[in-house]
This record gives C-alpha cells, structure tokens and sequence, in this order.
C-alpha cells in the first residue's frame, strides 16, 4: 500500500493530558520524597482533575481517544501478537498499547483515589477525605497508595522499554506524534483521527475539574 502525507493522529487534549501526567507524576513523587506535602496535596488534585478528564474523554473525546475505538477484542489482541496486524483500518493505539492504556489509568485512579483517604502515621498529613474513614483504614489507605506508586512505576518503565523496542527494532517514533499529535505517514485507507467539537471539550474540562475541586480541594 502507499503512503500518503503526514495526517493527524492525536487530538490536543488526549496529548496535553499524556504530557500533563507525566510531569504530575514526577512532581508527586518529588514532593512526597521531600515531604513537601502542601505540594504533594495540589498535585494530587491535579491529578484527579486530569483522571477525570482522561476517563470522559475516553468516551466523548476526538476517536483515538475514545476506549470504544481502540479496545480490541481477545481474539484481536491475539492477532495481533501472532501478525503484527490487528485486522481493522484505524490509527490510533495498537491492542497491546491499548490495553497498557488501560492497566496504567487504572493504577494511577487507585493510587490518587487512596491518596485522597490515607494519613500518615502520626496523623498529621492526611487527604482530604481521610476524615470520613477510621485512622485504621486511613493506613491501610497509605499502603495502598504506595503500592499503587511502586505499580505505576513498574508499568512506566514497561512503557519506556516498549517505546525503545519501537524505536529501535521497529524504527518507529512513538515520541514524535504524541508532541506533534501526526504521523508522518499512513498507509492508505487508514481511518484519520476525528476531533471532538470544542463545546465538547469545554464541557469535559469544567465536569472533570469541577470534579477533582469538590472532591480533593473544597473539602480544605
């Protein structure tokens, strides 16, 4: 098949989002090795708001953000790991990324949502909703949290080591269209990504923010 010019893939906001978390990710982290909880609390917030938005998006965002498009079936999933080849025209996650997709906003929803109940263990740094719960669950809450992170962490460094195989092996820049939202090419009659209407994306921004500020800030 040929290929034709360079067509976008990725919308602005399933990139700015990706970017957002990575840069979130590292600021937790930091903040909670240096105990700098004020900061550790804002960025946790943050990051329930950016969850949010990921998970409406999923289902109201441009077409490769949303999970009914590039969720496989098992069979298709296992196409793919014996072809290469998943048997559709989209663009857009493949089904193993897809799914990692998945696992890594799964990991990171249980780790921020603890987050939100744990206290530590003399009771003094404590999220915002560790109130409702007993300090018992509240601990449990923290460990929780921390497994949650040593998870996260696992699945980033798994998602590091497959954007490296990809570029290596496959000589195909992952990096590249998630800055850039393109590809520089596709084969024909590939599907081009559609974007959501900006009154879409407003609405999505206010639902999920409003969300993470009722939830993790207001209760301050």
């Amino acid at each position: 098949m040929g290929l034709r010019g360079g067509v976008k893939i990725w919308d602005g906001p399933t990139r700015l989002v990706h970017w957002s978390i990575v840069i979130l990710f590292c600021l937790s982290w930091w903040s909670a090795e240096t105990r700098r909880m004020d900061i550790h609390l804002w960025s946790g917030a943050a990051f329930l708001g950016l969850l949010a938005f990921r998970l409406i998006w999923g289902f109201f965002g441009g077409s490769t953000a949303r999970f009914s498009q590039f969720l496989r079936s098992p069979s298709r999933v296992l196409a793919y790991l014996r072809t290469g080849n998943d048997g559709t025209h989209a663009i857009g996650h493949n089904p193993i990324g897809a799914y990692s997709v998945v696992a890594m906003l799964a990991v990171l929803a249980i780790q921020v949502t603890s987050g939100l109940f744990s206290t530590d263990i003399d009771g003094i740094d404590s999220g915002p909703l560790s109130y409702l719960i007993s300090f018992d669950l509240s601990r449990s809450a923290a460990s929780v949290h921390g497994y949650a992170f040593d998870a996260a962490r696992i699945l980033i460094a798994l998602h590091i080591a497959a954007i490296g195989y990809y570029l290596v092996l496959k000589r195909r820049n992952l990096i590249g269209p998630m800055v850039t939202g393109k590809i520089p090419g596709v084969e024909a009659g590939r599907t081009a990504m559609v974007p959501a209407s900006v009154l879409r994306l407003v609405a999505c921004t206010v639902l999920a923010f409003g969300i993470a500020y009722f939830i993790a800030l207001r209760q301050g």
